[in-house]
């Protein structure tokens, strides 16, 4: 399941439901990632994404990652609108016969959601407004996934 909203969301109980009754899993990895404050320089995150066309995009790379990982389910929930500083804004499971396969699932996805996935970020806070990019780094995250394709 690949879905934005809008609305507050419980990651606990979003991990429980995907959990329950899943006896041909050997194992679910799980990761929710939390609208960070910065030491007070955010106090808001707005993010910005095209109903649709974003969640196309975030299903391709799932489809990729389903085949890649031998994964059994997925699940991503990404929030989209203003989000306060210290709540969660994205929750990504992955269910796999193996723990190996759904923890490299989870970080690749995130890897992806980080970096290329197709949301305008901005960080509102005491100094104001500013649009926020991905970092040298998550480019680096997810480049290492392709080398190890091509290896």
């Amino acid at each position: 399941m690949i879905r934005l909203t809008f609305d507050p969301f419980d990651p606990g109980a979003l991990l429980s439901a995907f959990s329950k009754g899943r006896g041909e899993v050997g194992a679910i990895a799980s990761f929710t990632g939390l609208a960070r404050a910065d030491a007070g320089a955010t106090t808001l995150l707005e993010l910005e994404a095209y109903p649709g066309f974003t969640e196309a995009r975030i299903e391709e790379i799932a489809a990729r990652a389903r085949v890649r990982f031998e994964l059994i389910d997925l699940m991503v929930l990404h929030r989209v609108g203003q989000i306060p500083a210290g709540d969660p804004i994205v929750f990504v499971a992955t269910a796999a016969r193996h723990r190996r396969a759904a923890f490299e699932a989870c970080d690749f996805l995130m890897d992806y959601l980080k970096s290329k996935a197709p949301f305008w970020k901005k960080e509102h806070g005491p100094d104001g407004a500013r649009w926020v990019e991905p970092r040298p780094e998550d480019h680096a995250d997810l480049a290492r996934w392709e080398k190890e394709t091509s290896a």
